[in-house]
């Protein structure tokens, strides 16, 4: 759990642990890791179920970033799961 400033936490677990961090559920803390260029691999679900509106995940950011596609397939009732990576690493 995060207590303080979560990209200084962040920063220091990247530095600290080998291996992922997951960031499941939260988009505020999503855009803010991604704009401070934490993110490695963005990993998405896709349902296929149409709820209203909702929150944008790759909001507003300062900077250009390249992501590539590195894997994606469908499991159950047409979920859709997509796997990103940042291209320039």
């Amino acid at each position: 759990m995060l207590n303080g400033d979560p990209v200084e936490e962040v920063t220091g677990l990247k530095k600290d642990i080998t291996g992922e961090i997951q960031v499941p559920g939260s988009i505020r803390l999503a855009q803010e890791l991604i704009e401070n260029d934490l993110v490695d691999e963005i990993r998405l679900m896709t349902f296929p179920v149409i709820l209203g509106t909702g929150r944008r995940l790759l909001g507003e950011t300062t900077d250009k970033t390249t992501w590539k596609l590195t894997e994606s397939r469908t499991v159950g009732e047409g979920i859709l799961i997509t796997i990103f990576q940042r291209a320039d690493r």
